[in-house]
């Protein structure tokens, strides 16, 4: 069973994880199918897309520590790139690199049962994209989470900006998708234009954000054709013959 699911309905396409027995945890196969799912989805006709886990009890408890991930892959606007709207429906426990997904996705849906965490100074250690959200809700309230570790329900969520909506437990995804039947209406060129305003010219990128995404740029050229032949060309004392990819 794949650790990744994907269902479109009509021009919506949900997307999740689905790792129900683990909390959702992010472990290395559930970070790459997430960045191809949406890699799939941003290139397909389909208009928004909404990012969940099953089961109920966790949107995603964070990266799996006994599978550590690459989980820059599955964070939107770094390994997840694309100007379609991207909704997160949370229920449950959203911890960790769950909440850094979460908070990184355009709205957010969340279950009266969500619980948002990030506890990670307890384990004493952290990715540090958690810095953006500061930029996205309260100073005081974003360290208050960083620096205790104690959880924030669903309605602090709300009244702090976090979440755009509070339903019924189990109501998340049917919520999202009201969101995105509006938002379907909508001019696609007009909405992507205002998110790559926001994400390229409003919002702060934090030194982890930063870091990932130059990172990824100088993998991608690091294990391209033009390296791999690059090497063999000097290897065997000729000119290298480069296809731009």
């Amino acid at each position: 069973m794949s650790v990744v699911s994907v269902e479109e309905r009509g021009p919506v396409t949900i997307v999740a994880i689905n790792r129900p027995e683990k909390l959702n945890a992010i472990n290395k196969a559930v970070a790459i199918e997430l960045q191809q799912a949406f890699a799939d989805f941003d290139r397909s006709a389909q208009r928004v897309a909404i990012l969940t886990g099953t089961g109920g009890r966790a949107f995603s408890a964070g990266a799996d520590v006994t599978d550590l991930p690459e989980l820059w892959r599955c964070v939107p606007t770094v390994g997840i790139a694309t100007e379609k709207p991207i909704i997160a429906a949370v229920a449950g426990w959203c911890i960790g690199g769950g909440l850094v997904m979460a908070m990184m996705c355009d709205l957010l849906v969340a279950a009266q049962n969500a619980r948002f965490s990030y506890p990670e100074g307890k384990v004493g250690i952290t990715g540090g994209m958690i810095a953006g959200l500061a930029a996205r809700i309260p100073h005081k309230v974003a360290m208050e989470m960083m620096l205790l570790g104690e959880p924030i329900s669903a309605e602090r969520a709300y009244a702090v900006g976090l979440a755009n909506r509070i339903v019924a437990d189990g109501s998340e995804v049917e919520e999202a998708l009201a969101m995105a039947e509006t938002i379907v209406d909508l001019a696609p060129l007009a909405l992507a234009t205002m998110k790559r305003f926001v994400n390229d010219g409003v919002l702060p990128k934090g030194p982890a954000e930063l870091a990932a995404r130059y990172g990824a740029d100088l993998a991608a050229v690091r294990n391209s054709t033009d390296a791999a032949e690059g090497v063999t060309a000097f290897r065997e004392r000729r000119r290298p013959r480069y296809q731009g990819r």
